[in-house]
């Protein structure tokens, strides 16, 4: 990979805290395909590998008339099955996104160098990596590719990205489910602000599709703890609507109804199949992803 230390998202530092991973990454790849491709070596699907005869019992439907006009002699075509992963990442760079508080970066930023990071893990393995970024519409979208010129191309659209208004998660999804025709691995970085049963029904629309589905859940650490004490006006990112707001009068409700939506996405995701992770921006993301891989590994 050219380059990768001179991108914004992409911290040397970071990347060689991570280095031991690709093996981790790897195994945690590998357990992903077995549930996407029926066997890792012959098949009758994706590229060509090479012909062998004919023999009783095979399918007609993969003679090559070919070879046999050539040869008076009946081939069979065999293909190497697809191995190597197809990712797509599904970045939220809506509005909400966009906030920080004493964090020294935005959930945005932090969903970016998530994404950088993934990319270069999955890219150095050989697998196909995509960026859809998305508000109430797709913004930025990049199909699966594992070239390093692909990857310098997604670290430059990734720094010109900016946050946009509002969000209309459930209904892009839905869409994304829609056009997503090959199997592949799903990975959605988001803060899942809206309503949540929309959000669910869209990502059981992902796993209806057959696809796999890992879920950043992307908080800012002052949305997680409500640290606030001095009477507070509280600004919709999205729709620009400020509250002025007595924090000891709404601290417990908050948080109650914080432990619920966390617990709504979570319990949904388990009962899916989907992996969910929880984060704040407060958390390292590199040691995150170490601590989810290589506990994902050792199921």
């Amino acid at each position: 990979m050219t380059g990768k230390s001179s991108y914004r998202y992409v911290e040397p530092s970071a990347l060689a805290r991570v280095k031991n991973l690709q093996v981790v990454a790897r195994g945690v790849v590998e357990g992903f395909i077995s549930g996407l491709h029926a066997s890792p070596y012959k098949g009758f699907s994706v590229e060509f590998a090479e012909h062998r005869e004919y023999t009783a019992g095979d399918d007609p439907r993969h003679l090559d008339y070919k070879m046999l006009a050539r040869t008076e002699r009946l081939y069979v075509k065999q293909y190497e099955e697809e191995t190597n992963m197809r990712v797509q990442v599904l970045l939220d760079a809506s509005g909400s996104m966009s906030y920080r508080h004493d964090a020294k970066i935005s959930k945005l930023e932090y969903g970016c160098y998530l994404t950088a990071i993934l990319a270069y893990l999955m890219t150095r393995q050989q697998d196909s990596v995509g960026l859809t970024a998305f508000d109430e519409a797709v913004r930025l979208d990049m199909p699966p590719r594992s070239s390093p010129r692909h990857f310098n191309e997604m670290m430059r659209q990734l720094e010109a990205l900016k946050p946009g208004k509002v969000t209309r998660l459930s209904d892009v999804l839905h869409k994304l489910a829609n056009r997503f025709k090959k199997r592949c691995l799903i990975v959605l970085i988001s803060d899942l602000y809206d309503e949540v049963d929309p959000i669910i029904r869209a990502l059981h629309h992902f796993r209806h599709r057959k696809h796999e589905v890992i879920v950043f859940h992307v908080l800012d650490r002052a949305e997680v703890e409500f640290p606030f004490d001095d009477l507070t006006v509280f600004e919709d990112l999205e729709t620009d609507e400020r509250l002025e707001v007595d924090p000891h009068y709404v601290r417990d409700e908050y948080k109650r109804l914080l432990a619920e939506f966390l617990s709504q996405f979570r319990m949904a995701c388990t009962e899916s199949g989907i992996d969910y992770v929880m984060t704040d921006t407060s958390v390292p993301y590199d040691f995150m992803l170490s601590r989810y891989l290589t506990k994902r590994n050792q199921l």
